[in-house]
């Protein structure tokens, strides 16, 4: 697979990049750069001069906004971690195999987003009492078993109204306080604080209102946990929506003494006001050592931490694990599923040898 400078594409039709895992813990607020890409098709191309959002369903008013209608809407931002699903999968597939994007651990980044409230435009079309959630459609154009669909997703009506606090959805035109690109959505995408990257639809062009979750493939019958690839499996299982609490080490350093700096990620689970309260490092996974936490700590983000600790000659990995203020931790293993989706067992760093 294609390696650059800034990131690792695991796929070659479609962008689907990770960074290297030594520079992503280098910045609470992931740089552009460093921030991971997942597509299911070639970006589509966009005239921003007829670009049109469309919102229709259950609304009162249909609505039909350009960007500049757009930003007549008051403007808001969040801070939230994007993490796909499949972050980790490649451990999943040392199990046994499974299909997908083969992610190590980069499928993950820390942003400032930019744009209006979600909520905002869905109240100014007039929201029906009865409507139950909101789909997304992207303008992708994926090739779906003989099909072309978008890229579609939704989520419960009461996240999409949500206009308090930092889990409001945004509808997002700028990253880090520039315009996205390409890659990550250019003009327009949703941003759902807490739920997994693929509730936060690139190259947003239609809102629907409805009284039902999407019957979108990747809603309706994708990003679900599942033990089988069966008709049964799949109807019994509900979507995701939140990630789990996770830990990756992403980088370490040796010295000739035995000691070495570990550096990496935590991300607490995806609620309200709970924050990651320990991270633990071990060399053998029976003495465990606490490692200190970054400064910069926000609802729905993740948290990057660092630790100097003792690694006795011949030690051949490193193993972290975390726990959140909602008292949620990670297993030291996970049951293995279909689609290789939401691994967070104890990641496992190896250790260079030094012979």
């Amino acid at each position: 697979m294609p390696d650059t400078k800034d990131l690792i594409y695991r796929s070659v039709h479609t962008r689907n990049g990770e960074p290297h895992l030594q520079n992503l813990a280098k910045n609470w607020l992931t740089p552009q750069p460093y921030f991971y890409v997942r597509s299911h098709a070639s970006n589509p191309a966009i005239n921003l001069n007829t670009f049109r959002l469309e919102v229709v369903g259950m609304v009162r008013q249909s609505g039909s906004f350009s960007m500049q209608d757009l930003s007549k809407f008051p403007s808001a931002s969040t801070m939230a971690t994007m993490v796909c699903a499949g972050n980790r999968r490649s451990e999943h597939s040392r199990v046994r195999p499974v299909e997908g994007v083969q992610w190590d651990a980069g499928a993950i980044g820390n942003a400032s987003w930019q744009g209006v409230l979600m909520a905002d435009v869905l109240k100014a079309c007039g929201v029906l009492p009865e409507a139950r959630h909101v789909w997304f459609e992207g303008l992708d154009q994926i090739d779906n078993e003989g099909e072309t669909i978008g890229f579609g997703a939704s989520i419960p009506i009461e996240k999409g109204l949500t206009q308090c606090g930092s889990g409001a959805p945004l509808l997002c035109h700028s990253m880090n306080g520039k315009p996205l690109t390409h890659d990550h959505g250019f003009p327009l995408r949703s941003i759902v604080p807490g739920y997994i990257g693929a509730r936060s639809v690139k190259w947003l062009g239609k809102i629907i209102v409805s009284d039902r979750p999407s019957p979108n493939y990747f809603m309706a019958a994708d990003y679900k946990l599942v033990g089988q690839l069966n008709p049964l499996d799949w109807s019994e299982a509900g979507p995701i929506y939140r990630f789990p609490i996770n830990a990756v080490i992403c980088d370490v350093e040796t010295r000739p003494d035995h000691w070495c700096t570990v550096s990496g990620y935590a991300l607490p689970t995806s609620r309200e006001g709970c924050r990651i309260s320990k991270v633990e490092v071990s060399a053998d996974g029976l003495d465990w050592y606490e490692a200190r936490l970054g400064v910069d700590a926000h609802d729905y983000c993740w948290q990057l931490w660092e630790i100097e600790m003792p690694v006795a000659q011949g030690s051949e990995e490193l193993l972290v694990r975390a726990e959140d203020t909602a008292g949620n931790f990670m297993p030291e293993r996970v049951v293995w599923n279909a689609k290789g989706y939401l691994q967070n067992s104890w990641h496992r760093f190896k250790l260079k040898s030094s012979g």
